[in-house]
């Protein structure tokens, strides 16, 4: 059966009650607020997985973020009324699509928004890494410049440059409509060769296997889902393929990458360096990398943007105002495409 034409999970009359496990924009809540039934959570205070499964069991909509695990055990408590999970982001690894298919649970995201916003950090990282913007700022901030010199806070240019995209999705091909003015080489690694007029437009070479992908390439950066085939993909013996002092820059998941081999990496100088903005244990940042100078590190900020967060906040609401109306909403997951 059509998940859009069951309503059997949707309160039949008034506004659907909708739970929001996050703070949104202002503009977000009051227009939410309006038009639903809402519960906000304007503290900001992450739930608790108990909070989670309590909020489940009384809403309509759930809408959690990327760092609310919705796995099977918590659908499997679900109420009766649950029938939307709406999530803010466009990822949806944190969700257990198959659990929510099973229980007639729909589940919408919100792509394409934030491929600006994430390829923009990713290319001030490609940037900042090999030119050593962090080693700079630090001698600024702890007053130890000792002024302009010939052979001083050497880094490398981009121009020339291969840079390896591992993913060629939306983000990616933003990374290499970027990187390609500052005159990188373009090569990427996809699991689907792009159109030839696709290629052309970025001036983009494609490389069937990772392992040849990762030998050639002065600068890695990383833009694919996590999935069962991709989680430490980037592993001890692929960090060993890449060149002496290359740099490794992942914007996308943490688990794409083992980064106990690539702190190693960084130590021993086979690596040149890394820009990263997701960690294996968020908050918690490990403190071998911030020790490192050859590390920028940030907080996950790839879709810190107004902009951004206000038009995902804005297709969680036509998501859910399309479901709530009986019709297919615009973003939702197919269980059966992952």
């Amino acid at each position: 059966m059509d998940q859009a034409g069951d309503t059997s999970n949707r309160r039949v009359a008034g506004k659907p009650r909708v739970i929001v496990t996050r703070h949104l924009l202002p503009s977000i809540e009051a227009r939410m607020e309006e038009l639903f039934e809402t519960r906000l959570n304007r503290a900001d205070t992450p739930m608790t997985r108990e909070d989670l499964a309590a909020a489940m069991r009384e809403c309509d909509v759930l809408v959690p973020t990327v760092t609310d695990r919705i796995d099977a055990e918590l659908i499997a408590q679900a109420g009766e009324s649950l029938g939307l999970i709406a999530s803010f982001g466009a990822g949806t690894d944190h969700i257990d699509l198959a659990a929510a298919a099973a229980r007639r649970i729909m589940v919408t995201n919100t792509p394409g928004v934030f491929t600006d916003d994430t390829a923009d950090l990713t290319m001030a990282l490609i940037i900042g890494v090999p030119r050593r913007l962090r080693e700079g700022t630090t001698l600024i901030r702890r007053e130890r410049w000792t002024g302009w010199a010939p052979s001083a806070m050497l880094g490398h240019k981009l121009g020339g440059k291969v840079l390896g995209i591992v993913g060629m999705g939306r983000i990616g091909q933003a990374v290499a409509f970027r990187a390609r003015a500052f005159g990188l080489q373009i090569q990427y690694h996809n699991r689907h060769r792009l159109p030839q007029a696709v290629e052309s437009m970025f001036g983009a070479e494609y490389v069937e296997k990772l392992d040849d992908l990762l030998t050639r390439s002065d600068i890695v950066t990383l833009h694919c889902p996590a999935t069962t085939q991709t989680e430490g993909m980037i592993n001890a013996r692929r960090i060993g393929l890449m060149k002496q002092g290359a740099a490794l820059i992942n914007t996308a998941r943490a688990n794409l990458i083992d980064y106990e081999a690539m702190i190693d990496a960084l130590e021993s100088g086979h690596l040149g360096g890394a820009g990263l903005d997701v960690f294996p244990e968020e908050p918690k940042v490990d403190a071998r990398l911030v020790a490192l100078p050859n590390v920028i590190a940030q907080p996950h900020i790839g879709s810190a943007t107004v902009e951004g967060r206000e038009a995902s906040g804005e297709k969680v609401i036509a998501n859910i105002r399309f479901w709530a109306d009986g019709h297919r909403p615009p973003d939702q997951v197919l269980e059966a495409l992952v």
